[in-house]
């Protein structure tokens, strides 16, 4: 599993994958779909997928595949080795979601709410194996949301495949854990080596499980909250553990937009607008000491246009 490509920019999205067994390209074939990271505030949420001929099956109940959290990391890492051995009948894919594309999808004007982006990606990851050439009889998802309804969503949009959506089907169908398997591995090797964009110095990297009601998280959030600028993008800023710290410890910052004058509001809260540092000062004539970069061109501020 080369992660290269995602630690290069682990800003957005990243699909990394196996090859294709050519058994896979002439059999009918079965696959799974499960992720790891879902609820964690810290680092990426990993969708995987697994397939196999459907004739071969029962082998991967031979390697005891069973679902991820089930297992110890050791475990895991042990089983994944043994399906990436087994690549002339076993194939994976995976799609790396950054904590910063889960939360600005979360936040922007359009909302798109992890639910739907799971769901997408889901479907993303299957269309990927169908175009590769997988001959796809079956397919099998834990679920996300009500099963019945999201079982009828991928019925539709893949026809002629018999979809199969369960709750805990990691531990129901073992091409199921096989996919929740590798999805594990992905999440906690990227987690363990990522790499922080921001200039954060010698940076504690306990961080507990990555859930908020951990306490070792809880205390790695308060230590790396920026006051201004917030946390680093290994934080899913739009959890609501995240926002609440946020709230409580940050400077607050008022905006101003169309559906409350940004000035006023300022002003209610004893603080001052965005706007206002760009408007000439109310109190007359104030001299300001001007940067040597300004003088030196002659620039001056614009009052007016």
């Amino acid at each position: 599993m080369d992660l290269k490509q995602f630690e290069a920019d682990n800003s957005g999205s990243c699909r990394l994958a196996s090859g294709i067994p050519d058994v896979c390209r002439t059999e009918d074939c079965c696959l799974g779909v499960d992720e790891a990271g879902r609820g964690p505030v810290l680092g990426p949420m990993v969708y995987g997928i697994c397939f196999c001929p459907v004739s071969k099956k029962e082998e991967l109940k031979d390697l005891k595949v069973a679902d991820s959290k089930t297992l110890s990391e050791a475990e895991r890492e042990n089983l994944f080795q043994k399906l990436d051995e087994a690549n002339g009948h076993v194939g994976w894919a995976l799609q790396i979601l950054s904590p910063n594309m889960i939360s600005t999808s979360m936040l922007q004007r359009t909302k798109y709410n992890l639910n739907a982006l799971s769901h997408d990606t889901a479907i993303g990851l299957i269309q990927y194996a169908l175009d590769s050439g997988v001959q796809l009889k079956e397919v099998y998802v834990d679920t996300v949301g009500p099963a019945e309804k999201y079982e009828a969503k991928l019925s539709q949009r893949f026809p002629g495949i018999e979809v199969t959506v369960r709750p805990k089907a990691d531990s129901l169908f073992p091409v199921v854990s096989a996919a929740s398997i590798c999805a594990k591995v992905a999440r906690d090797r990227v987690v363990k080596g990522w790499n922080f964009a921001e200039d954060l110095g010698e940076i504690e990297t306990d961080y507990g499980s990555g859930y908020p009601n951990d306490p070792k998280t809880k205390e790695w959030l308060l230590k790396y909250l920026d006051p201004v600028f917030g946390y680093p993008q290994f934080v899913r800023f739009s959890w609501s553990t995240a926002q609440t710290l946020m709230d409580s410890k940050a400077v607050t910052v008022h905006w101003d937009d169309d559906e409350e004058d940004g000035e006023k509001a300022a002003q209610r809260q004893n603080n001052r607008s965005m706007l206002s540092y760009f408007n000439a000062s109310a109190e007359g004539d104030r001299t300001q000491q001007t940067h040597r970069f300004f003088s030196e061109r002659r620039l001056k501020s614009l009052k007016s246009l």
